[in-house]
């Protein structure tokens, strides 16, 4: 008589893929793009049918100076940081 042998089959845990951004990182991004547009709406302001003054001086401050500073920090700082920023989950610990 042939021993019979039991073939013994771990069973494969089934992997559970989190998307990596959670809540407080939205928030982030959020506001990033909350910076951004502000930007956009900023630097619209500056549109007119003359682009500067005749002794040189443009129209709007805020169009050449405060727009493009609000979208580099919203596209440089801000959303960079809400997508590396990793929070710690207390109720995982």
């Amino acid at each position: 008589m042939a021993k019979r042998e039991l073939k013994v089959t771990k069973k494969r845990d089934s992997v559970k893929w989190e998307f990596p951004l959670g809540k407080q990182n939205l928030i982030i991004i959020g506001i990033g793009l909350i910076v951004i547009l502000i930007g956009y709406a900023l630097m619209a302001t500056g549109i007119t049918e003359e682009a500067a003054v005749a002794d040189g001086k443009w129209n709007n401050a805020l169009a050449v100076v405060v727009a493009p500073f609000l979208l580099v920090i919203g596209y440089c700082v801000i959303i960079p940081f809400g997508i590396i920023k990793t929070f710690t989950n207390k109720e995982a610990a």
